[in-house]
């Protein structure tokens, strides 16, 4: 499953100087090319990722309700004696099946729970206490979040991968290729300091080249399947702290990996709730 709507997605577009050679020219308007392709739909995926969570754990909620009325219906049968026996027993049948289809829902959603923190903790032990001071691991909402600093991982106002970045990132491709039925996005994000090189136009460009880059380091470096990754750029406008100070815009410069469940089934089983018809 691909991910389908998250906000508005940065679109990596490369605007060169005039002193630059037509052979240059046609190798970053290709990596420019090969980058949009990649960023397309990226953010709109994360907010259905969370939607599709959050639609799971409504059609929870919503079935309980519809339970504690079935429950009030059946009570109200057993007090009245004209009732008869047939409606009981289909209210009976109804809040079986309607017990199941919870049970199902919940076991479900605390499978993808427990799953989302073993494969933290499996991450964090992984990563030595020099790495931890530029990696956070927090989940949200049934979403991974691993957030790294970009003094770790790029040359400075680069979207080149610096090599103290490598091990760091080998630990994390191994943590997503033992989870194959998780979804990756990569997602860059900068401060709102422009950005002044030829070949980068602004903070956009910037955010989503780097996200171009962690994706194809995981790929051609670390063999992780292309097929499950995203990458997609914010630019300074997803902002985690204050960029009026020095350290405010070292947290806001950051490259977030988004370890999100395949939502299919979920999707499938909100589909699949029992009709419980009219309660009377």
């Amino acid at each position: 499953m691909r991910l389908t709507s998250f906000s508005v997605v940065a679109i990596a577009a490369i605007v060169l100087a005039g002193c630059v050679p037509q052979k240059k020219y046609d190798e970053l308007q290709n990596r420019f090319n090969s980058v949009y392709a990649e960023n397309q739909g990226c953010q709109t995926e994360l907010a259905s990722a969370k939607s599709k969570i959050e639609g799971l754990e409504d059609a929870i909620r919503s079935e309980r309700g519809n339970l504690a009325s079935l429950q009030n219906a059946l009570a109200e049968c057993l007090a009245g004696s004209k009732q008869g026996g047939a409606n009981i027993a289909k209210l009976v049948d109804e809040i079986n099946a309607s017990n199941k289809y919870i049970k199902h829902l919940t076991e479900i959603n605390r499978k993808n729970d427990s799953l989302n923190m073993v494969l933290t903790n499996n991450l964090t032990r992984s990563l030595s206490r020099e790495e931890m001071k530029d990696v956070d691991v927090q989940v949200l909402k049934g979403v991974v979040f691993i957030s790294l600093s970009d003094n770790m991982l790029y040359k400075s106002g680069s979207y080149e991968i610096s090599p103290a970045a490598n091990e760091t990132l080998s630990k994390i491709a191994k943590i997503i290729k033992d989870y194959k039925d998780y979804d990756v996005i990569i997602e860059g994000n900068t401060d709102n300091v422009p950005i002044s090189r030829p070949n980068i136009r602004n903070n956009w460009d910037l955010s989503a080249l780097r996200a171009s880059s962690v994706v194809q380091e995981l790929q051609n470096a670390h063999g992780v399947d292309p097929k499950r990754m995203t990458a997609g750029g914010r630019g300074e406008y997803n902002p985690v702290a204050s960029n009026a100070t020095a350290e405010g815009r070292n947290k806001n410069r950051r490259t977030q990996i988004i370890i999100t469940p395949q939502l299919d089934e979920f999707m499938e089983l909100i589909g699949q709730a029992p009709d419980t018809g009219d309660v009377k």
